[in-house]
């Protein structure tokens, strides 16, 4: 597992900002800095896929330079994960992409959380790398049921999670029940009863596009 705010960069402070009451208010600023975030994130998985050696003919010679062997596939889960999946995009602009809209069942007790997935577009997957994008990962059931479905489809090649922030419940929960690499800018400690992270920074969905009915 990765966790980008354990160590110092310049990432902790985009985080300091999103995570800011007061600084939140700014719907344009929010939105930005999960982007810039998502594309941090990233760069970071970007370092654990597959390279080879291309020849590139420059307008003085020849270099010889590692480049990546295949973009990997993105999955964004929406609403909240548009724009850290657009960050993602930043990054990997040449990926093909699927988009899943999630939502919960009840806004009950935290462990009555089901998962409804609504829609789900996808390209094809099989001996793919695959990002699943979604900015919070709280329960952990909506990862779990992206990559469910899609392992009932298609055999990728390896399934990554990124989520901007995560709960220790919901990593030991993805842990349990799906095989994957897990990647975070940071985690925090726990879910309160209606399973929203803590300390969190609230609905992400909401603090990016506004309050739903």
């Amino acid at each position: 597992m990765f966790i980008l705010a354990k160590e110092n960069s310049i990432a902790n402070n985009i985080l300091i900002e999103l995570r800011d009451k007061h600084i939140q208010k700014d719907r344009a600023k929010f939105r930005s800095n999960i982007e810039r975030l998502g594309s941090l994130l990233a760069y970071e998985i970007s370092k654990s896929l597959s390279y080879e050696s291309m020849e590139i003919q420059t307008p003085l010679g020849v270099k010889k330079q590692n480049g990546l062997l295949e973009y990997p596939n993105l999955v964004c889960v929406m609403r909240a994960g548009m724009p850290f999946f657009q960050g993602f995009l930043n990054v990997f602009d040449k990926s093909d992409c699927g988009f899943l809209g999630a939502y919960r069942s009840t806004s009950g007790n935290k462990d009555e959380i089901q998962i409804e997935a609504s829609y789900f577009t996808k390209p094809n997957l099989d001996n793919k790398d695959l990002i699943i994008v979604d900015p919070m990962l709280a329960t952990g059931k909506s990862f779990v049921k992206a990559v469910k479905g899609i392992r009932e489809n298609f055999k990728p090649k390896s399934i990554h999670i990124a989520a901007l922030v995560a709960s220790i419940d919901g990593i030991e929960y993805i842990k349990q029940n799906i095989e994957s690499e897990i990647w975070t800018v940071d985690m925090d400690d726990h879910l309160n009863e209606h399973a929203y992270i803590v300390p969190g920074l609230g609905d992400a969905g909401d603090l990016s596009f506004g309050e739903k009915i």
